[in-house]
C-alpha cells in the first residue's frame, strides 16, 4: 500500500509544485486556498474523519458473520452518505457568500475581486464534497478485504486531472475572459469524479456492487449513525480550529494562507506516504484482532504500528527541519513563487515539523477508539485540544503574525497524542514499556545522530560552494543511510528488514 500511496503523494506534490511555479502566493492564490478549505473541512466531517472510523469497525464484523449482511450494510450506508453530502453540496452552492464570509477577515472580504472569486470557486466546487465522500467509503470497504494498493492510488487520479487542469486550461479560459485559476475549481470537480469512479472496478471484483437490498431499519446502521454522530462532534471541534485559524490567517499578510498552505503539503508528505499507511492498516487489523477476542495479539499490534509511525517520522522531522530552506527552495522557488515567498513557508513548515511525530502517533491511535468502543473519549480529548490552540493563536497572532498558527497546530498536536496515550494506559492496562521499550531509545538515539551527521554534511557543501538542491539531495542521503546504519549497529537490524519488506511489498489481491 506504501509504495500506491507514496505514487499518489508523489503526484500530490508534484501538483503543488506545478501550482507554485503558475500562481505564486498571492491574495488570488489565498481565495483558491480558502474555496478548497470549505469541501476539505466538510470530507473530514463526513468521509475520512468520524464516518470511516465508525463504519469500518462495524463492516468488519458484520461481514465476518454474513457476507450478504455486509454488502448490504454498505449499500444502505453508500445511500445514506450520498443523501446527506448532497444537502450539504447544495446548501453550499446557494450561501456561498455567506460561507466565505463567516470563513475571512474583513481585510479580506473588502477586496471585492479577491471575495467574488473566493464565492465562485467556493460554488464550482460544492459538489467535490459527495464524490470523495463515497469514495473515501468505497476505499474503507476494500480495504477490509485486504486490497490496499489498488484503492491508496485512487488519489493519484485525483492528481492527475488537477495537473492537467493546471497545464491545459489557463490559456484556453483566459482567451474566454475567464481568469486561469478557474482552471483549479474546474480540476477539483473532475478529480473528484475521478477519484471515486477509480475504485468502482475494484468493488466490482470482489462482487460488492452486487445489489443485497438495503437494511435501514437495521442496528447497525444506526450504530454506525451513532458513532458518527459522537464523532462528527471531535471532527467539528477540528474543523472550528480551522476555521479559526484560516480567519487569523486571512487577517495578517496578504499570501499569508498560501503560505501556511504550502507547508503543510510539506509537513503532510511523510505523514501522507507512511503515517496514513501505517494508520489504515493498524484500524483494520487491529479491529479484527480485537473483535475476535485475540486483544494481546491486538496491542501487540498497536504497539509495533506506534513504534514503525516513530521509525519513519523522526528521520523525517529532523531531514525536514535541517534541510527546510532546501527543501522549500527545491520545491516551490521558480516561476511566480520568489524568495519572499519561499522564506515564509520555510518558517511555517519548521513551525509544523515540531508536531510531525505527533501527527503520525495520532493516525495510529485515535481510529483504535472506535474499535474499542471508546470514541467518546477521543472526541473528548480532540474538542480540548482544539480549544488549548485555539486560545494560544488569539493570544500570540498579533504579536507573531502568521507563523503562530503552524506552531500551535503542533502544539495541540502533542496534547492530543498524551491524553490519548494515557488513556490507553488506563484502559488497556499496557505498562510503561509499551511506550518506552528498548527499541523507542534506539530510533530517538539514531534521529540524533542523523541531525548532527545532516548538519555536519550541510556545512561542509556549502563552505564548498555546493548548491542548494544538490545539498539537499546529499543531505537526504547522507541522512537516511546514516539513519538505518546506526539502527543496525545498536542491534535492530531485523526492524529495519521487516520495515523495508513491508514498505515495498504491493499488497493487492
Amino acid at each position: 500500500m506504501s509504495i500506491a500511496t507514496l505514487s499518489s503523494r508523489v503526484l500530490g506534490f508534484l501538483r503543488e509544485i506545478i501550482f507554485a511555479h503558475i500562481f505564486g502566493a498571492s491574495g488570488l492564490t489565498d481565495a483558491y486556498h480558502v474555496a478548497f478549505r470549505i469541501p476539505n473541512m466538510l470530507r473530514d466531517l463526513f468521509a475520512e474523519g468520524s464516518f470511516s472510523a465508525a463504519f469500518v469497525p462495524i463492516f468488519t464484523g458484520e461481514k465476518s458473520k454474513n457476507e450478504d449482511d455486509g454488502i448490504r450494510l454498505f449499500w444502505t450506508m453508500a445511500v445514506v452518505l450520498l443523501i446527506l453530502t448532497s444537502i450539504v453540496s447544495i446548501i453550499v452552492f446557494i450561501w456561498a457568500p455567506e460561507i466565505v464570509t463567516l470563513l475571512t477577515d474583513d481585510k479580506f472580504i473588502s477586496d471585492e475581486e479577491r471575495f467574488l472569486l473566493c464565492v465562485n470557486l467556493t460554488k464550482l466546487m460544492a459538489p467535490f464534497l459527495t464524490f470523495v465522500s463515497l469514495a473515501a467509503l468505497f476505499l474503507g470497504v476494500l480495504n477490509t478485504y485486504k486490497m490496499f494498493f489498488g484503492p491508496a492510488l485512487a488519489p493519484a487520479s485525483f492528481n492527475v486531472v488537477m495537473i492537467s487542469s493546471m497545464l491545459l486550461l489557463p490559456s484556453y479560459l483566459e482567451s474566454q475572459g475567464i481568469h486561469a485559476i478557474y482552471s483549479l475549481g474546474i480540476g477539483v470537480f473532475l478529480g473528484g469524479v475521478m477519484q471515486m469512479i477509480f475504485q468502482v472496478p475494484m468493488l466490482y471484483k470482489k462482487s460488492i456492487l452486487t445489489f443485497k437490498g438495503f437494511v435501514f431499519s437495521s442496528p447497525r446502521v444506526k450504530d454506525v449513525l451513532a458513532r458518527m454522530s459522537i464523532g462528527t462532534i471531535g471532527v467539528a471541534a477540528n474543523q472550528i480550529n480551522l476555521f479559526v485559524t484560516t480567519i487569523l490567517a486571512t487577517g495578517t499578510v496578504l499570501g499569508a494562507v498560501s503560505w501556511l498552505s504550502y507547508a503543510f503539503r510539506l509537513f503532510q508528505f511523510p505523514v501522507g506516504i507512511l503515517g496514513v499507511s501505517i494508520g489504515n492498516a493498524n484500524l483494520v487489523h487491529f479491529s479484527e484482532k480485537w473483535k475476535s477476542g485475540n486483544k494481546d495479539e491486538a496491542i501487540s499490534f498497536l504497539q509495533t504500528s506506534y513504534l514503525s509511525a516513530l521509525f519513519v517520522m523522526i528521520p523525517a522531522m529532523v531531514v525536514l527541519f535541517v534541510l527546510g530552506e532546501e527543501t522549500v527552495n527545491l520545491a516551490f522557488k521558480r516561476g511566480a513563487f520568489n524568495a519572499k515567498d519561499s522564506e515564509m513557508v520555510t518558517l511555517a513548515l519548521k513551525a509544523y515539523l515540531i508536531g510531525l511525530p505527533f501527527y503520525g502517533l495520532y493516525k495510529v491511535f485515535s481510529p483504535s477508539f472506535y474499535t474499542i468502543d471508546k470514541h467518546r473519549v477521543a472526541v473528548a480529548i480532540s474538542s480540548s485540544s482544539v480549544l488549548i490552540n485555539i486560545i494560544f493563536c488569539l493570544s500570540l497572532v498579533d504579536s507573531y503574525g502568521f507563523k503562530i498558527l503552524a506552531f500551535g497546530t503542533s502544539l495541540s498536536m502533542f496534547y492530543n497524542v498524551t491524553m490519548l496515550s494515557l488513556y490507553l494506559t488506563k484502559h488497556l492496562g499496557l505498562k510503561l514499556s509499551f511506550f518506552f521499550p528498548l527499541r523507542f531509545f534506539k530510533i530517538l538515539i539514531s534521529g540524533t545522530l542523523t541531525c548532527a551527521v545532516i548538519m555536519y554534511a550541510k556545512d561542509l557543501m556549502y563552505d564548498f560552494g555546493y548548491s542548494s538542491p544538490l545539498v539537499f539531495v546529499v543531505g537526504t542521503f547522507l541522512g537516511a543511510l546514516s539513519y538505518l546504519m546506526v539502527l543496525c549497529v545498536v542491534g535492530d537490524y531485523h526492524f529495519v528488514r521487516s520495515f523495508l519488506n513491508k514498505l515495498f511489498k504491493r499488497k493487492s489481491s
